[in-house]
């Protein structure tokens, strides 16, 4: 009767451990993919690292961001922290 106890408590921590830790984690992939997959150019987005620019060309892997006037870098897309919607008027 013991052994059915501590097979519960075995099951019940797997359990909370996968709805806790697991699964959100597999949806904020998920939401990153999404991200990543939706970039264009003229999207203004704000990188890991804290950067605020506007996507000017999108490549393969990575993407070139204009930061300032006639400054632009090229960052790997996985880079990208969050896509802020608003488009740059030009």
């Amino acid at each position: 009767m013991q052994n059915y106890g501590t097979v519960i408590y075995m099951v019940a921590l797997v359990a909370i451990f996968y709805f806790l830790i697991i699964r959100p984690q597999q949806q904020r992939q998920k939401q990153q993919q999404k991200i990543v997959n939706s970039l264009e150019p003229n999207t203004n987005v704000t990188t890991y690292s804290g950067i605020l620019g506007t996507i000017v060309k999108v490549k393969d892997n990575t993407v070139i961001v204009k930061i300032a006037d006639n400054v632009k870098i090229e960052m790997l897309k996985t880079a990208i922290a969050q896509v802020t919607g608003e488009e740059e008027k030009e």
